[in-house]
């Protein structure tokens, strides 16, 4: 354990940015999973492509996965029509 003050305030701050990316990557797969689905809606392509590239853009993933998730979600769902 630090025993700088700044150094205690990192380790607080740090592990709520832990927290905050691994929901939002927790969100992501679900997101994925509900769009690739038989029969997902559109939408449902549409909304994961955006959080994919929010996630991007706040780098909580790297943006060359998140082109690589939606690439692989439009890929499947053009199958399936």
């Amino acid at each position: 354990m630090p025993n700088i003050k700044s150094a205690k305030k990192w380790v607080r701050a740090s592990e709520k940015r832990r927290k905050r990316n691994l929901d939002v990557k927790t969100r992501l797969k679900t997101i994925y999973k509900r769009a690739s689905a038989a029969g997902a809606a559109p939408e449902a392509v549409a909304a994961a492509a955006s959080a994919f590239d929010k996630a991007a853009a706040r780098g909580i993933i790297h943006k060359n996965k998140a082109g690589r998730k939606k690439s692989r979600l439009a890929k499947r769902t053009a199958a399936k029509a």
